[in-house]
């Protein structure tokens, strides 16, 4: 494994992020725990999750589960815990998004879910325009001052939300925001355009979620079609971008990888990138992403892979002059 700071802090984190978002819908409670076990024997010690996922409103089943794994004992202080904020947890109408109420509420839900007494990265999950930002900082740094949370990070930020953040905690003397979690792949990159710059000029790292698309990037012409690989929706995406997706897995072959690995390897190509966030259902598909942090590109094969899927464009340069 290989580990890289987490934005312009001290803090070290793996070169991949464990998603636990499967947890507790498709992936049972003990098959939830060999994951983590074999994550963390392979060097992964950042471990993602929410307190909306397992699909019941207000129960936080996969928190629970993470929870459950962390009292087994010797394991909390070998990872860097996340989890997040914003989605509907109760039937109360404070009971989502980002007012000082909630934040408060959800941070404490999330501690006694998790069975630990802090959240080393406490991240929000969307953007609340509704809420003003020294409201919400006065109640992260409260948490902060508590001991209850380490770490602020973004979730599905705009650029200019990022900056507006970012501003806003400047002039209270706090760190802010240390990292984003946006969607990234090869075949997704609108974010090259002005949340990655955002994210440096500020010094955020960035966790991608999705790092296959769904799955598209991860073989899916060569007999890979389960769960949402098979559903409708996905076939429609693939025949709509089969000429790319054919190009892309000829080129793996080419390099005799994996096209998930060569996914994910790009992403750790990227200078912008901390970590992209996986979500093996099953300990057997962690194999393909630990073998990503060793596959190195070349600068050859990376612009190979953007004749493939070209860039973006950087603000405000591509638009602008």
């Amino acid at each position: 494994m290989r580990y890289t700071y987490l934005g312009r802090t001290g803090l070290q984190v793996s070169k991949l992020c464990l998603g636990t978002m499967n947890f507790g819908t498709r992936t049972q409670e003990k098959d939830s725990f060999a994951v983590m076990d074999k994550a963390l024997d392979g060097g992964i010690n950042f471990f993602d999750t929410a307190n909306v996922y397992g699909g019941v409103v207000g129960e936080g089943i996969t928190e629970s589960i993470v929870g459950r794994w962390i009292a087994q004992g010797s394991r909390r202080e070998k990872i860097v815990l996340a989890t997040k904020v914003y989605g509907q947890m109760g039937d109360g109408i404070n009971d989502k998004r980002l007012s000082a109420y909630h934040i408060r509420k959800a941070c404490e839900d999330s501690l006694q879910r998790l069975q630990t007494d802090h959240i080393d990265l406490y991240q929000m999950h969307h953007v609340d325009r509704n809420a003003p930002w020294d409201e919400i900082w006065q109640a992260m740094e409260l948490l902060v001052q508590q001991g209850k949370i380490l770490y602020v990070g973004s979730s599905n930020f705009a650029g200019w939300d990022i900056a507006t953040a970012c501003q806003a905690a400047s002039g209270r003397n706090f760190l802010g925001l240390v990292c984003e979690q946006s969607k990234y792949s090869l075949s997704s990159r609108h974010i090259e355009h002005e949340v990655i710059p955002a994210c440096q000029h500020y010094g955020l790292g960035l966790i991608p979620w999705s790092p296959l698309d769904g799955g598209m990037l991860g073989g899916i012409l060569n007999g890979a079609h389960e769960g949402r690989r098979s559903s409708e929706k996905m076939k429609q995406r693939v025949e709509a971008n089969r000429e790319k997706i054919e190009h892309w897995e000829a080129l793996c072959k080419e390099m005799g990888a994996e096209p998930g690995t060569a996914a994910l390897a790009w992403l750790n190509a990227q200078p912008a990138v901390t970590a992209p966030i996986i979500g093996p259902r099953t300990a057997a598909q962690l194999d393909g992403a630990l073998a990503a942090v060793e596959l190195e590109l070349s600068q050859n094969t990376l612009e190979k892979i953007d004749a493939v899927f070209p860039p973006k464009g950087i603000a405000p340069n591509y638009y602008s002059w």
